[in-house]
């Protein structure tokens, strides 16, 4: 499984880039959830949950959520952020692939394109299993990768993210080796640098890690094949009336899978 685990460990720089209002995403999953079950969302899990903002901002609306994520460190620095919102907040660290709640929740979300670090076909599937079995039955499972028509096996292009809060900058550019995508596979090798600019002392933090590449498609046939989850739809951003196509308006690749009754 890839992972960027230098770069993540490193919890604090990276929360002065990504920190965001999350808000109207939660919104979006509340109202999701609710048309798709008739019924208010009560609980979810954040996977790979990086300093946990979905979860947080489940919890301060009252929905149990949890928040996992593979590194401890990640998991730590989420409990300290806002932390009156813990109590309403189980925290795992773990991995994706195998994991057990204390009991099923109606939404598991993976964002900003954690899903990516799953290599193979194989841990796809395992994934979409343990994610079932954590579900109640018609529980949703949201998935947030980039539009392809932004980040592709093709064409990976360049991203840059910067923030800057109490005299720390902090800028991380992404894929500075234009890493290409083995056709088979469909996995690239991409590399991460962090520049950190810490009251005067300057770090760099570069790392290397792979990443998978999937379509709408193939992660529709892959739930299929673990039994447990159906497509039951694709956006393009966190808006319902935002189809997943190549308007202008569609920034994201936004999928939506629905566990079987029976799981």
């Amino acid at each position: 499984m890839g992972e960027y685990i230098d770069i993540y460990r490193r919890a604090f720089y990276y929360d002065i880039v990504f920190r965001r209002d999350v808000s109207g995403e939660v919104q979006f999953l509340c109202d999701l959830y609710a048309r798709q079950n008739g019924r208010p969302l009560r609980s979810m899990i954040d996977i790979a949950c990086g300093p946990g903002y979905h979860a947080k901002a489940f919890a301060a609306r009252g929905v149990e959520a949890h928040a996992l994520d593979l590194q401890p460190e990640m998991i730590e620095f989420a409990r300290s952020l806002e932390p009156r919102t813990n109590e309403l907040i189980h925290y795992l660290a773990c991995d994706m692939r195998d994991f057990t709640l204390p009991a099923p929740v109606d939404l598991a979300l993976n964002s900003f394109d954690s899903i990516d670090c799953l290599e193979t076909q194989d841990q796809i599937i395992s994934h979409f299993r343990a994610v079932a079995r954590n579900l109640t039955p018609n529980g949703l499972y949201v998935i947030e990768v980039t539009h392809p028509r932004d980040c592709s096996m093709w064409d990976y292009g360049n991203f840059q993210y910067k923030g800057e809060r109490d005299g720390i900058g902090v800028v991380i550019d992404w894929a500075v080796n234009r890493p290409k995508a083995d056709p088979f596979t469909q996995v690239v090798e991409c590399e991460v640098v962090m520049t950190v600019d810490d009251h005067g002392e300057r770090k760099i933090f570069r790392e290397r890690a792979r990443e998978r590449f999937g379509t709408v498609q193939e992660f529709s046939a892959l739930a299929k094949l673990s039994g447990s989850l159906n497509l039951l739809g694709c956006y393009g951003d966190y808006r319902l009336d935002q189809p997943f196509d190549s308007s202008p308006g569609a920034r994201r690749m936004i999928i939506v899978l629905q566990a079987n009754k029976a799981t």
